[in-house]
């Protein structure tokens, strides 16, 4: 189940909505939806949230290309709204995702590497079944919330209850609360 939300930045604060996806084929579609909740071409941040297994955020600003991040791209994959975000950050290819991976400022845990024995046959490091070539972890733009209070480190350590972490940093926790 997901929960989708759009939080648009005014000059009085934030304004928080729902947002229905039914109706979301394509990246296009989800920024059609964030450009719609935008006042005076200022910050919107559209939400997506499955169930504590993935987030993502896509940042609209003005007339800019949209900025995105998720929180565990393997996870996300396996998801029709989380594909169309994964697919914009991989180039869309799917089946040769990894050419892009450089792209995607991925630390090196992803893939379940272990600095232990690397002699030892390691079976465990497979990916979860349907996660494709996508690597379990973030991608995307990891300061995509930085100038609004978020750092990187805080933004990677959120995990459960993303949206509602999320928006408490950002000093729109009470507004978000209205539209859950």
């Amino acid at each position: 189940m997901y929960f989708a939300a759009l939080l648009a930045r005014t000059e009085d604060g934030w304004e928080a909505s729902d947002t229905d996806l039914d109706d979301v084929e394509t990246l296009s579609d989800l920024t059609d939806l964030a450009r719609e909740a935008s006042v005076d071409e200022d910050v919107v941040l559209l939400f997506i949230e499955q169930e504590d297994a993935w987030f993502g955020i896509l940042r609209i600003e003005g007339e800019d290309d949209p900025r995105i991040y998720v929180s565990d791209a393997a996870a996300a994959a396996r998801s029709s709204y989380g594909e169309i975000l994964i697919d914009e950050l991989t180039g869309g290819d799917e089946d040769d995702a990894s050419a892009d991976l450089d792209t995607l400022d991925l630390d090196g845990t992803e893939d379940g590497e272990s600095d232990l024995d690397d002699d030892a046959e390691d079976t465990d490091n497979d990916p979860p079944a349907g996660a494709g070539d996508h690597p379990a972890g973030p991608v995307g733009d990891r300061e995509i919330l930085t100038d609004l209070g978020l750092t990187e480190p805080e933004l990677l350590a959120v995990e459960t209850d993303a949206m509602a972490e999320i928006a408490e940093a950002l000093g729109a926790a009470d507004i978000l609360e209205t539209v859950r």
